[in-house]
């Protein structure tokens, strides 16, 4: 195993898990704040709107293209190429999104409509999702540009800030909530307008918190557009079938949107706390690692190497699996007393955690799927075959769309987690395959036998997890959170220690692999 992996997934580790433990408190404020109630649905909603292009520009292709064409450039031109580059990119940003984001602003109402015109039925909701869309935006261009520095970082190698910098979202969107809700409360204003604002300083400060280090390492904004720029023109390239890619990912969001607005208030909320949380894990492990590997994928890709790109993506699918696997484990069989113990405080009641805990449980196997996609997606674009994570995602788009349609009447909500999950399990098995059959072979083998292993190590951790919680469990509600959170650590703990011994006995190398990525240094 690449010990500069191992140590650059941990950097990367360590800075995503100060973010996604910010995100936590961030979602629990909200939920102490707000509930799952119709204030809160209006937000999830008004917030879906600009992360749809967020995705798009700022997590998605754009973000997959820029690495391998930034060490392309260093390699040819050294930092100087990278920096002209740069301000181009930037500059060229600034105009699209700045226009996309005023046309958002300008045609909120109908948007909201398009998304959530049942939201018309609670008297005043359907028009708070409309200001709260005006509001959050012009955050579209501030991530976007939030990316694109962390993309010319990454390819320097530098991981640890760009992977704190979402941090800097969480913080804006705490302190907000604990200041302006109460003042917004006494002027009469509708406390979760404070929570848009939030959005838009959290992501001044994803901007302030990087730039600083990319100015250390010698890069100056120059503003101008040059659309002849070599490198601005192959990221470009590389980013058109991503944008149709992910311009039918859209149809996803949208479907899933319009199905959960339709079931009432709380469903929306219900499922994008649940989401959240399983997200979390991608964010630690699948993100990481994917991120981690993607400069050594690329510089073996730009070489021509298939070999060196097969075995780096090898051992991060394989580290990658060593900790998804147990974590899926772990969501399915400890979801209702992890939601009951994060989220039912203030407003957020038992029927909210009930039902949010139901929608986790059928979201957590899309998780393993999720994080696959990850690394693999960003792989074909390192090679140079950004077509493939399109037909892949067109296909899991249809699968999400017919099974959420299928789904949603029988299961409701849980339907819509269960399709999206599905869909991420099928985009993921198609890329696997198609980068196997790329790259003449994965080292199948030997990841099906670590599966296997990891497997069984991970079925008997989640028994060791929900015993355990079981054993401890207090028959009556109203229990504290200390006696909540002993019974949750307790199995949390259990359940590692029968990992970590069903591990040593299955000789899983990735097991002390990850252990030494906790550790880098």
């Amino acid at each position: 195993m690449n010990r500069s992996l191992l140590r650059s997934a941990g950097v990367i580790g360590i800075a995503t898990m100060t973010s996604r433990v910010l995100g936590l408190v961030r979602d629990q404020v909200f939920a102490f704040l707000f509930g799952a109630g119709d204030a809160m649905d209006a937000f999830r909603i008004a917030f879906r709107l600009p992360n749809m292009l967020r995705d798009l520009f700022a997590e998605g292709a754009m973000s997959a293209a820029l690495v391998p064409t930034f060490t392309r450039a260093i390699a040819s031109g050294g930092k100087p190429a990278v920096w002209r580059t740069g301000s181009n990119l930037i500059s060229v940003l600034l105009i699209v999104t700045g226009v996309l984001a005023l046309a958002g602003m300008l045609f909120a109402e109908p948007l909201v409509t398009l998304y959530a015109g049942d939201f018309r039925a609670v008297p005043g909701k359907f028009e708070l999702t409309v200001r709260l869309t005006r509001i959050m935006f012009p955050f579209l261009t501030l991530v976007t540009i939030a990316a694109a520095l962390m993309g010319m970082l990454n390819a320097l190698h530098r991981f640890f800030i760009p992977a704190l910098s979402p941090a800097m979202f969480n913080v804006g969107a705490i302190l907000c909530a604990l200041t302006l809700v109460p003042l917004a409360s006494r002027v009469g204003v509708a406390p979760i307008l404070a929570i848009g604002i939030g959005t838009l300083v959290g992501g001044v400060g994803q901007v302030v918190l990087q730039w600083p280090a990319l100015t250390k390492e010698g890069f100056r904004y120059r503003p101008a557009v040059d659309l002849r720029d070599r490198w601005l023109r192959e990221i470009g390239r590389l980013m058109l079938p991503g944008v149709a890619g992910l311009a039918s990912v859209q149809i996803n969001l949208f479907v899933n949107s319009w199905l959960a607005t339709s079931l009432g208030t709380g469903a929306v909320s219900w499922l994008d706390y649940a989401f959240r949380l399983m997200y979390m894990p991608i964010g630690l492990f699948g993100l990481s690692i994917a991120t981690a590997s993607m400069p050594d994928i690329s510089g073996h890709a730009a070489a021509d190497n298939d070999a060196g790109v097969r075995e780096s993506v090898s051992n991060a699918l394989r580290m990658m699996l060593m900790l998804n696997v147990p974590a899926t484990a772990g969501l399915l069989v400890l979801a209702t007393p992890i939601v009951r113990l994060i989220f039912e405080h203030g407003r957020f009641t038992a029927t909210d955690t009930t039902a949010t805990a139901a929608a986790l449980v059928y979201y957590s196997p899309g998780l393993v799927g999720y994080s696959a996609v990850k690394l693999i997606s960003p792989a074909f674009y390192a090679l140079g075959s950004g077509r493939i994570p399109l037909i892949a995602s067109a296909v899991s788009v249809a699968v999400n769309v017919a099974c959420c349609v299928l789904l949603v009447g029988v299961l409701g909500h849980r339907g819509l987690a269960l399709g999206t999950a599905l869909s991420a399990l099928t985009n993921a098995g198609i890329l696997l395959w198609l980068l196997r059959s790329r790259l003449a072979g994965l080292d199948g083998a030997r990841v099906l036998v670590t599966l296997t292993k990891i497997s069984i190590a991970s079925l008997a951790m989640g028994y060791a997890a929900y015993a355990t919680e079981g054993l401890l469990h207090v028959p009556f509600p109203g229990a504290s959170v200390a006696t909540q959170s002993i019974r949750v650590f307790a199995a949390i703990g259990a359940g590692i220690a029968v990992l970590a011994t069903s591990a040593h006995l299955l000789r899983i190398e990735e097991f002390s692999q990850n252990v030494r990525l906790l550790k880098p240094w």
